[in-house]
């Protein structure tokens, strides 16, 4: 595998693309090949056995489109597919999920904290981030709401506004969440709305997203196999399983740069 080769990316739908986007910030050199599950999406209502089959078919397309690592963009396909992504094609090429990168952060920040969770039902149902952060710090107090709305208003391009902000405002009100130090945003959809979960919160709760960590993993895992890329002229090729325009225009405002759109049917 070269290593100008591209990093692989896959989500359900557009919200991967703010993890594409922290690794292009961090390393600017590197192709990226995006993998978007449109038509499936989301996968926070399917079943675990779904969606693991799911990833492990775009992993295999990834990795066999000359990809030399894949990146599972998502919090419910890295709770249920990534165990039987890195059985399948980690002896060929790393495989990074988004999810332990930042539970570790959160540990090492919060060892005593009070960490609350808001993600898809399937991401939550997991009890995944509980187990990472209280295996690394088991004095944390983690508490979770599944918040299913979320990702389907964001992916339709409703975030920003005052629809979202009650939606969002009525979430965040849940008993379970109150008291807290931090709050995990476990989708990738959600850095979209960052800014208005922060603004019910008006400072006295972090907030955070994994795609910052995901990038830190993803440049240390390439510098230690040496296979930083010093290309002069990245690309940038978008997949889906079915083109929106929304998701054209999100990909669009992320790589405002020459990117390549196409939808693929891998299914068959």
């Amino acid at each position: 595998m070269h290593k100008n080769a591209p990093i692989g990316i896959f989500d359900s739908g557009i919200g991967g693309l703010t993890v594409a986007s922290a690794i292009h910030d961090l390393l600017p050199n590197e192709s990226i090949m995006y993998f978007g599950d449109t038509a499936h999406f989301p996968y926070g209502n399917q079943s675990p056995e779904q969606i693991a089959e799911y990833g492990l078919k775009i992993s295999r397309f990834l990795y066999q489109s000359g990809c030399k690592m894949i990146v599972i963009a998502c919090n419910t396909a890295s709770a249920h597919a990534f165990k039987g992504i890195v059985k399948d094609i980690n002896q060929e090429v790393p495989v990074i999920n988004v999810i332990d990168p930042a539970s570790a952060a959160i540990a090492d920040k919060y060892p005593n904290g009070s960490v609350g969770v808001i993600g898809t039902a399937g991401t939550i149902k997991s009890g995944i981030y509980k187990r990472r952060i209280q295996r690394l710090a088991p004095q944390a107090k983690v508490s979770s709401l599944a918040t299913p709305l979320l990702a389907p208003m964001i992916e339709e391009g409703f975030f920003n506004n005052k629809i979202s902000q009650t939606i969002i405002n009525s979430y965040l009100e849940k008993k379970s969440l109150q008291n807290i130090d931090v709050l995990i945003l476990a989708c990738t959809h959600y850095p979209l709305i960052k800014n208005e979960v922060e603004k019910y919160y008006k400072g006295n709760v972090q907030v955070v997203d994994s795609a910052y960590w995901v990038a830190l993993e993803v440049k240390s895992q390439l510098q230690s196999a040496n296979m930083l890329s010093d290309a002069k002229n990245p690309e940038f090729k978008f997949y889906v399983s079915y083109l929106t325009s929304v998701f054209e225009k999100s990909a669009k405002y992320f790589f405002p740069q020459k990117v390549e759109f196409k939808e693929m049917n891998i299914w068959k």
